[in-house]
């Protein structure tokens, strides 16, 4: 059941927490302004996915070509159209991107600004409006979405171009068993709002997370959730 759109009361509890999946008595992240605007040109040894040239090596997940936007380097989900992710695939990894979601907003909650960014086609930090709009903890921008809520609800004004710098850690398997759960850190703003957290599995919706074996590498993903939320200045370093 939904609790004022807040979360729901009826979801699995988490293995590390005594709250359930979306918990709507999880503690809201206290809010804090993260200063002047960062963004970050690419590191000469950077991988760049989507910049001043254009989005080259995206599809849509199912192969389609491209329905989303893309003008002067600015990537737009296109709402209904699906979700687009890269051709190419790595794993530990440090990514940076920018977003906005909409200036014209309506709705509250999930409903405002939703999409998301999938590490490794399977891992989630969840991109979503959070500007004076409370959602469940554990679904707040820049959470690793259903398991951990960011340390701080760093977010701009809606419409405002927001950053990501997340260092990741990608999950061992020795055959089909974890050796090592992954591990992610980000900095939303410039602030750190995840530090060396934990990765509990692979992305769901009111369910828990867990691990199932994949390969070592993945390839990058970017969610259509119905808004229309953009991306600019996407690279990544391998390490």
């Amino acid at each position: 059941m939904a609790n004022d759109q807040l979360g729901y009361d009826d979801t699995p509890y988490l293995p590390h927490v005594d709250y359930r999946v979306h918990d709507p008595e999880r503690p809201q992240p206290p809010v804090v302004d993260p200063g002047e605007p960062v963004t970050n040109d690419p590191p000469e040894d950077a991988t760049v996915l989507l910049g001043e040239s254009g989005a080259a090596g995206w599809t849509h997940t199912d192969g389609r070509e491209l329905e989303w936007r893309i003008d002067d380097g600015v990537f737009e989900v296109e709402p209904g159209s699906g979700d687009v992710r890269t051709e190419a695939a790595f794993g530990d990894c440090q990514l940076h991107l920018e977003w906005a979601t909409p200036e014209e907003r309506e709705g509250s909650s999930q409903g405002i600004g939703n999409s998301g960014v999938f590490l490794m086609d399977l891992y989630e930090i969840q991109v979503l409006d959070n500007y004076e709009n409370p959602t469940y903890a554990d679904g707040y921008a820049g959470a690793v979405y259903g398991q951990h809520p960011p340390l701080v609800n760093a977010c701009r004004p809606s419409g405002e171009w927001q950053s990501y710098d997340i260092v990741w850690n990608a999950p061992r398997f020795d055959d089909d068993e974890l050796a090592e759960p992954a591990t992610v850190t980000v900095l939303h703003n410039g602030v750190v709002i995840q530090h060396a957290t934990e990765v509990l599995g692979t992305t769901g919706h009111r369910t828990l997370p867990e691990y199932e074996p994949h390969p070592s590498e993945g390839h990058l993903r970017l969610q259509d959730h119905g808004d229309r939320v953009r991306f600019r200045n996407v690279w990544y370093r391998e390490l």
